[in-house]
């Protein structure tokens, strides 16, 4: 599986934040975008999520055969800024609903929730209500939701936010694990991730457009 833009563009209030933006990823790649705060590296994870809309251009996936019939957010996790868990539900409870509400894709099996919350160094505390966690622990839990069910796709936006250094490199070895097992990585951040042979896009937002740097 491959995913892949063409030629990608976005207005925003009437003025073009990027344009020409393409790419093709393939099983373990990973993409890491760049650059300073408003110049669209959210609004670039949201289209390939499938929650905003390209003005130009077109996202798809190919597979051995050709291009797809599905979307790439039907086999892809978002982890936003936000976590998306609810506050006044235990861990379990939240992990349990994304685990049901997600399911599986082909070509691999998500863990259970004990399995998620151990991988995640959090195991033996999924009782407690979501919010009573630190902002560290729920950041690591709503790492964990990308665990409980398999796809190929990680869409993340700054992962690592509100993390201790001892939880980036985990988090960094999880990323690694998934990509091992031919997963593919979008990720964006102000702070190095410490992946391997990863691909690097540095977005210049409205002045710089057509200026992109690939590193």
């Amino acid at each position: 599986m491959h995913l892949t833009a063409e030629k990608l563009g976005v207005r925003r209030g009437g003025d073009l934040l990027f344009c020409d933006i393409s790419f093709d990823l393939g099983p373990g790649d990973a993409l890491v975008l760049t650059g300073r705060n408003g110049t669209g590296k959210s609004t670039l994870l949201r289209l390939v999520a499938g929650l905003l809309c390209p003005d130009f251009g077109r996202i798809m996936l190919r597979e051995l055969d050709g291009p797809s019939e599905r979307r790439p957010a039907e086999v892809s996790h978002y982890l936003g800024h936000r976590n998306a868990m609810k506050q006044e539900l235990t861990v379990a409870e939240n992990l349990g609903f994304w685990k049901a509400y997600l399911g599986d894709t082909d070509g691999g099996a998500g863990l259970s929730v004990e399995a998620a919350a151990d991988a995640v160094g959090l195991d033996g505390i999924t009782h407690l209500p979501y919010g009573y966690l630190s902002a560290g622990q729920q950041r690591r839990f709503a790492f964990a939701k990308l665990l409980v069910a398999h796809r190929p796709i990680w869409i993340l936006d700054e992962p690592t936010a509100a993390l201790d250094a001892g939880a980036d490199r985990l988090f960094a070895d999880l990323i690694t694990a998934h990509r091992n097992n031919a997963g593919i990585v979008l990720a964006a951040t102000h702070q190095p991730l410490g992946l391997v042979n990863a691909r690097e896009l540095r977005m210049a937002g409205f002045a710089g457009v057509g200026a992109e740097v690939w590193g």
